[in-house]
Order: C-alpha cells, then sequence, then structure tokens
C-alpha cells in the first residue's frame, strides 16, 4: 500500500484531474443565466451546476447540545433515534403546515425556506416567525412532556431565521453525489445565527425584523447583538441580530 505522506500522484492521475476539471469548467461556463423563480426548486428540477433565484426566509434549527447525550451502547443509540424521530417529525409537519419547504436534516437539525405565495414578503416572514412559535410550542406541551415521562432529558433547540435573496443551486457530481444548497449572505447569516443564539430561543436578523408588526416588535423583539461581523455594505452600519421573546399563549378550551 502506498504511504500518502511519501508517495506522488502519477502523472496519468493528474491528466485525468485535469480533463475533468477542464470539463466541468466548460459545462458551468456554458450554462444559461440563473433564472428568477417564486417556488422551491427540488432536486429533480435542476441540472447538475443550475440554479433559481428566490426571495425567501431562510430558517434552521438545531438542537443543543444533542452530541453529548450518551450514545455509545446499542440502547443509547436506540434512545436517541426514538428522540430524533419524535422530534423531527412533528417539526417538519409543523413547518409544511405553515407553507415552509424543509431543505435538508443536519442529523440534530434541519434549514428550511419560506416562500412568497400570492402575499407581500411581509407575510412570508410572519408565517415563519409563526411556525418557529408553534415548534417551539410543539416542543413544551407535547414532546418534552412524553419524554420526561420516559426518565429522558428534555430537548432544548433553537431557531434562527433571515429573509433576503438567496440562490438554490445543485451541485456535485452528476452520477454519484449531489445535492441542493442555498447560496447567498441571507442563508449565511441565517447559518452562523446558531452560535449567538442561546437554547429555546427565536433569533432574526434586521432584514427579517423589518416584516414584524411594529406591536409585535415593540413588545416581544429586544437587540441581542450588534457585533455579527456582518455590515451593510452601502452604510458600513453593522447587521444586528435581534431575539424575539414572544411564545404563543396557552390554547383556549
Amino acid at each position: 500500500m502506498a504511504n500518502p505522506s511519501t508517495e506522488r500522484l502519477t502523472k496519468s492521475y493528474l491528466a485525468q484531474q485535469t480533463d475533468r476539471t477542464i470539463a466541468t469548467l466548460k459545462k458551468i461556463l456554458a450554462r444559461d443565466p440563473i433564472e428568477t423563480g417564486r417556488v422551491v426548486p427540488t432536486a429533480d428540477d435542476l441540472a447538475i451546476h443550475d440554479g433559481r433565484r428566490l426571495e425567501a426566509t431562510v430558517m434552521f434549527l438545531d438542537i443543543c447540545k444533542f452530541s453529548g447525550r450518551p450514545g455509545w451502547t446499542e440502547q443509547d443509540q436506540e434512545t436517541l433515534l426514538r428522540i430524533l424521530c419524535l422530534f423531527f417529525t412533528e417539526m417538519i409537519r409543523v413547518i409544511e403546515d405553515y407553507g415552509g419547504i424543509v431543505e435538508k436534516n443536519t442529523g440534530d437539525g434541519l434549514m428550511a425556506y419560506f416562500v412568497r405565495r400570492p402575499e407581500d414578503t411581509a407575510a412570508v416572514q410572519q408565517r415563519a416567525l409563526a411556525a418557529a412559535l408553534t415548534m417551539f410550542a410543539a416542543a413544551e406541551r407535547l414532546i418534552n412532556p412524553i419524554l420526561q415521562r420516559s426518565h429522558v432529558d428534555k430537548l432544548h433547540f433553537r431557531v434562527c431565521m433571515d429573509h433576503g435573496p438567496i440562490t438554490i443551486a445543485k451541485v456535485g457530481a452528476a452520477r454519484g453525489f449531489n445535492g441542493i444548497v442555498a447560496i447567498g449572505t441571507t442563508a449565511n447569516i441565517a447559518a452562523k445565527m446558531l452560535a449567538v443564539a442561546e437554547r429555546d430561543t427565536i433569533l432574526i436578523g434586521t432584514k427579517m425584523l423589518e416584516g414584524i408588526p411594529t406591536a409585535w416588535s415593540r413588545e416581544f423583539v429586544q437587540l441581542k447583538t450588534m457585533e455579527t461581523g456582518w455590515m451593510y455594505t452601502a452604510t458600513n452600519v453593522p447587521y444586528a441580530f435581534w431575539e424575539y421573546t414572544g411564545r404563543w399563549k396557552e390554547p383556549l378550551i
């Protein structure tokens, strides 16, 4: 067996790599310009290297410290599987009930989009926020009580969202692994929020805040941080993150 620290790539393999890279570049350059749409494309809708430009609310959900739960034994892993199945089955249903589309499950988290129907941008943002509130209500009133009755520690999670233009694209190899990704600052910001958000919180970006009704933001929104590392390019003003503290009230009987 070759030793990677001492062996070198063969000239024939390097030649194959060169040919592949040039062929891929030609395909990318020959691709038509990205179209703007209003529907989130599926993997079947897009060819490799193709994409569609959308305006959307991007949501990330992350279970806090899930990797710290015991997972060595078969029983531990069985318990983790049951927890994830119970939690994500309902979280995905909630997102779909509010018109969202789940793009990926990351094991202990997920990513989803909310796009415009025949409605304005603010309605999309409010629909995504309502989904987040419903997810927390489901965890508090349904899922965690079930876990605690089974002597399993309850789940804590965080939801981060922002709104803006993204490009949904299909990247990878035509034969083998490929998948859908979201490209753009909006998706990057929503993902980076996870490092700032504390457990059991909803964090939104400034663009998302613009779609929240004034009465809601006045009562339920507080500044989380201006030190996000993101700046408005035109004015060089820091792009802030905001915590939404409201929750659904108890349902009427």
